[in-house]
């Protein structure tokens, strides 16, 4: 059971009584959270060069800027997510994001992306990443095309190896996606 006590349109404050089975145990828990919509990341990947392809984008909420995986957000509303739960579609949504956000902030047509990851934000916060490796994709005729508030000073291709630097010397803030490309870096030495 859940009870929504709080909804701004984009985060939702939720209470929950759940059950879970612990070893042999059942254990009915209460609990508090915050609930967002998913967004998604894309590891544009250059395999025979060892590198992967980043931007440079300014983050109001760094009020700075932070080099970034091409991404966004998958609904544009708490209430398109919560209709999308209901009827199990998100997986839709989300594949359907990756192409869409990839050509807004890169310019790429992107074929056969695959799903690396799928990051969990923490026990008191609902907010899920996904993450695409894609290693198949075409320049668009039309290049980027960024939304309305989006601040992207070009891209960049990184090898592995400066992509580590970037992650250790705070570049990249983003802490999940730090953690994503890490494992990434690692899993293809």
């Amino acid at each position: 059971m859940e009870k929504s006590v709080f909804n701004n349109g984009f985060f939702e404050f939720l209470e929950t009584k759940e059950e879970f089975t612990v070893g042999e145990e059942i254990k009915n828990v209460k609990r508090t959270m915050v609930r967002r919509p998913p967004g998604i990341r894309a590891l544009i990947v250059n395999k025979e060069k060892k590198q992967i392809l980043l931007s440079k984008e300014f983050r109001y909420e760094l009020n700075n800027w932070d080099y970034r995986l091409p991404g966004g957000k998958v609904f544009d509303s708490l209430n398109d997510y919560k209709k999308s739960l209901i009827q199990d579609d998100i997986m839709d949504y989300v594949e359907a994001t990756v192409s869409k956000e990839v050509l807004e902030e890169v310019g790429l047509i992107i074929h056969n992306p695959k799903l690396i990851k799928v990051s969990k934000d923490g026990a008191g916060v609902i907010w899920d990443l996904y993450y695409y490796e894609i290693v198949d994709y075409e320049i668009s005729e039309n290049g980027p095309q960024l939304e309305e508030n989006e601040v992207i000073d070009g891209f960049v291709w990184k090898s592995y190896d400066e992509i580590i630097n970037l992650c250790s010397t705070h570049q990249i803030q983003e802490d999940r996606t730090v953690g994503v490309l890490l494992t990434y870096i690692l899993e293809q030495k």
